[in-house]
């Protein structure tokens, strides 16, 4: 039965695995195909070529929403590798010293909020780009859809820029989308100018006052519909610095997401040193467990280096402090079972998920120590406090 279930859970894992690969490497290398092939082959066929073709003319509507959709998703999954595959910490800005081998946020956390509403601005442009027809959009929203969408692919841009220091490999795939939601603003823009135009052909609209007859003369020329596209840029960056403003990020709110940071491309501060907890693996615990579950209490010092420490860390140095104390030849024998086997371990303690397990794990052993000390020590609390600190422990 045990056997079953293991080759059930193999099967099942290789599966996802395959179905992943599919969703966010093959599928988007597909649409991406497509997409080049509606953007510089398809308007040069003929009509008689474009029917006979497999890439008929709805598909093409359907490969911009998929590319859009499918590819922020993936995107956003690739992001979210990033920092999983170099573990660098999830909550530290600038000014909070890292561990050893980690990075800082890519983004500040108090003004990030304006990157990604910025990203999803340009998304909701980009959905209203590919899925509408342009007689159906009035000229300003329409305009104003293109403004957000370039805001957002450019801000997007910036975004990977700033990881391509740390994390050249895995900027690949969401670069390869950016490329491909060009392509597709730059082909939905002359999409919507030709449908405007021939719209207007077809529709000999009558008009009471001749100004609005001349008005509408100029809008319907190509480039001032593209002008009016770029125009409308300026009415979007000033929507989003209000936005910014009525969130309390300031209209440099996103400047400060990008430079307020240490270890990246647009970073300007200076970090404080790294924390270095290797050679302990309950300090390896301590400081790299969830907050939550291995309840770090403060810093320490170990060997010159500043170090984070918890109660359990606390308690089992504590016990061997008293051990050292009253029985040396025990001590010497308990360190060196520990050195042996301790270190060894703390090289495989490389997640935080592997050091909360490790603290669960030692949850027993540590009220065994606080037992222990509570029965042969009269202060134990203050023998568990002075650990890892500069107050002499006598």
């Amino acid at each position: 039965m045990e056997t079953f279930s293991a080759i059930f859970r193999s099967i099942f894992s290789s599966a996802f695995l395959l179905f992943f690969f599919f969703c966010t490497v093959i599928m988007p290398l597909m649409l991406g195909i497509r997409n080049w092939y509606f953007t510089f082959r398809y308007p040069k066929m003929t009509e008689e070529e474009r029917n006979s073709h497999k890439y008929h003319k709805v598909s093409v509507r359907k490969n911009d929403l998929a590319i859009v959709i499918l590819g922020t998703v993936c995107s956003l999954i690739w992001i979210a590798m990033c920092p999983v595959s170099l573990e660098f910490s999830p909550d530290h800005d600038y000014y909070e010293p890292c561990y050893v081998g980690q990075y800082h946020l890519y983004l500040h956390s108090e003004y990030d909020v304006t990157v990604w509403i910025t990203l999803l601005l340009g998304f909701i442009g980009l959905i209203i780009i590919a899925a509408s027809n342009a007689e159906k959009v009035p000229p300003i929203p329409q305009a104003l859809s293109f403004a957000f969408a370039l805001l957002g692919e450019t801000v997007f841009l910036f975004l990977l820029i700033q990881l391509a220091k740390n994390c050249s490999i895995f900027i690949i795939p969401p670069m390869y989308y950016l490329i491909n939601v060009v392509f597709v603003t730059a082909r939905n823009t002359k999409r919507y100018i030709t449908e405007h135009l021939r719209y207007k052909q077809e529709h000999d609209t009558q008009y009471i006052h001749d100004s609005a007859q001349h008005v509408e003369k100029a809008l319907s020329s190509v480039a001032s519909l593209t002008e009016l596209h770029f125009l409308m840029l300026l009415p979007a960056a000033v929507i989003l610095i209000a936005l910014y403003i009525l969130l309390g990020q300031g209209p440099d709110g996103i400047i400060k997401a990008f430079t307020m940071t240490a270890d990246w491309t647009f970073s300007t501060q200076i970090p404080p040193p790294p924390i270095d907890y290797e050679g302990h693996y309950l300090c390896t615990v301590a400081a790299g467990g969830h907050k939550k579950v291995v309840k770090p209490v403060r810093y320490g010092k170990r060997r010159g280096d500043t170090i984070v420490v918890n109660r359990q860390l606390l308690a089992s140095n504590a016990f061997e402090d008293i051990i050292m104390e009253r029985t040396p030849k025990f001590h010497k024998a308990i360190r060196g079972f520990y050195d042996k086997h301790g270190y060894p371990i703390s090289r495989h303690i490389t997640t935080q998920t592997r050091a909360d397990i490790v603290y669960i794990i030692m949850k027993p052993l540590e009220r065994l120590f606080i037992l222990f000390l509570y029965t042969f020590d009269s202060h134990p609390e203050n023998r568990i406090a002075v650990q890892y600190s500069d107050y002499p422990k006598k």
